[in-house]
């Protein structure tokens, strides 16, 4: 019988090497990228545990705030230095940037990370980019999550996966998978999950932390961006947006708006879904969604975004309604030039 928990030799590798660089008494910074989401927290605060275990000071260094949302993960023993930006990467023994595969995702640390002379490690599962953030790094796009990457980092290096720990890891993977519901849920991620609820988490109180407990005003953004719900049926493309200064009118932070990505995905027969979010001075952050084999990371590439091959993004210049026009026409001749290769 295959044994699901077993770490592939491939990552127990990769493991070993980044071990090496963290040794005991050495200061590390972690950080993730902007706008930190549940794999990107979860991970940052597992790891700040399990390096602990390992006699390893750390500090958690994000180029955004730590979203509320997910301060629940936080405690006396995982500090974010956040506020101190790159003068805390400047203290630091070693880096490991988490979730990333792209340094320009790191934002206002992006040029701190490359002037950086001491150790930068990664752990992550997207595709690889132009410029990463090292090389040296445990990457693997057929992990669910980052998450799941960290609970084999605990596994190979015999730590304790405690109760706290579990809880982050079991976000990081509940949260990228879409509540276990995406193509990336794989029988590897359920069996890790099913380890994590063994080891302390409970479900039910963690469905209510991240999916039961939104704000009022993300019902009414929500309200708003359906009402501007357009669908190709000829090509099977959906999109909705949202106007600049909505969130901040409803009281809202980036990480309210998560998953509404998903709305235009779930209609029928959509197979690129596409969310325009106005963020004022002629900026638009794209969200791309797709089902089936559509590479929506492939796509995104085209307006110098990527991610995952069904849920990337973008921000792209210009005020909505020309991004919008010009993203739109875009994703047509693409799925025209997908089906094309298709036949071929």
């Amino acid at each position: 019988m295959l044994d699901l928990l077993s770490v592939p030799q491939q990552r127990r590798e990769s493991i070993e090497r980044l071990a090496q660089e963290l040794r005991a008494g050495r200061s590390v910074a972690i950080s993730t990228h902007i706008n930190a989401d549940g794999d990107g927290c979860g991970s940052e605060t597992a790891l700040s545990r399990l390096l602990g275990q390992m006699g390893i000071r750390s500090r958690i260094v994000n180029p955004t705030p730590w979203p509320e949302m997910y301060r629940f993960l936080l405690g006396d023993d995982v500090r974010d230095a956040s506020d101190l930006g790159a003068k805390a990467l400047k203290e630091s023994d070693v880096l490991v940037v988490l979730d990333i595969s792209d340094v320009k995702r790191l934002g206002v640390l992006a040029d701190a990370v490359r002037a950086l002379k001491i150790p930068k490690l990664v752990i992550d599962h997207h595709l690889p980019s132009d410029e990463p953030p090292s090389t040296l790094m445990l990457a693997d796009t057929t992990a669910c999550a980052t998450g799941e990457l960290i609970y084999d980092f605990a596994t190979c290096l015999g730590l304790e996966v405690t109760p706290d720990i579990a809880r982050a890891l079991y976000v990081a993977l509940l949260t990228d998978t879409g509540g276990f519901r995406f193509s990336n849920t794989t029988a590897r991620c359920l069996s890790i999950a099913g380890q994590l609820i063994a080891s302390g988490v409970e479900p039910e109180e963690m469905y209510g932390r991240l999916y039961a407990s939104m704000p009022v005003g993300r019902l009414h953004l929500l309200r708003d961006a359906l009402a501007t719900l357009e669908v190709d049926p000829e090509y099977g493309i959906s999109w909705i947006s949202v106007a600049a200064g909505a969130a901040e009118q409803y009281g809202l932070k980036s990480e309210d708006l998560e998953g509404i990505a998903e709305h235009p995905r779930s209609i029928g027969g959509t197979r690129l879904a596409l969310f325009f979010r106005d963020l004022g001075h002629d900026k638009v952050k794209v969200s791309f969604r797709s089902t089936g084999d559509v590479d929506v990371n492939k796509f995104a590439k085209l307006f110098g975004g990527g991610g995952h091959a069904r849920a990337a993004g973008a921000l792209i210049d210009g005020n909505i309604e020309s991004v919008r026009r010009k993203v739109v026409a875009a994703a047509r001749e693409f799925l025209r030039a997908e089906d094309k290769e298709g036949v071929a």
